[in-house]
């Protein structure tokens, strides 16, 4: 598919990113319209949307906070911890969007399944659908996370 000359710009920006060492795309040859499409649909099959999965996301953020970097029960079935680094984070979309450098991790205790997510992760999928490009550092992907997040609903 095409994409008009603003997704385009974006795309460079998110290619290689002063705001990421990596990019926010990583090794993923696709262009950002196809990583946004496959990954709305991906969640679209599990019948919840991005803005539902980044609430879900934030409220463990902020449960976990009060841990100060230590693990908190989410509830019976998970556990969470955020650590934090001075600094912020804008958002590579154009509009002011400043975060935390602040990173959750939730565990699952009975596998030890876990997840990560950044404060700008929780912002990019309510606000972009955006979930990052394969082999970026911050790539979440939506079946795992979706699984994690709403064990009873995958």
């Amino acid at each position: 598919m095409k994409q008009s000359p603003q997704m385009q710009k974006l795309e460079e920006i998110l290619r290689q990113s002063k705001l990421s060492a990596h990019g926010f795309l990583g090794s993923d040859k696709r262009n950002l319209s196809e990583i946004i499409d496959t990954d709305i649909a991906q969640v679209a099959r599990f019948n919840v949307t991005p803005s539902q999965i980044a609430e879900k996301m934030q409220q463990i953020t902020d449960t976990a906070i009060k841990g100060l970097g230590t693990w908190v029960e989410i509830d019976d079935k998970r556990l969470a911890k955020v650590d934090e680094a001075k600094g912020s984070i804008v958002c590579p979309w154009p509009h002011p969007a400043k975060f935390a450098k602040r990173v959750t991790t939730m565990k699952i205790i009975e596998t030890g399944d876990s997840q990560s997510w950044s404060d700008l992760n929780i912002h990019l999928i309510a606000r972009h659908s955006f979930f990052e490009g394969k082999g970026s550092d911050f790539r979440i992907e939506p079946e795992k996370l979706i699984a994690l997040l709403f064990e009873s609903q995958v």
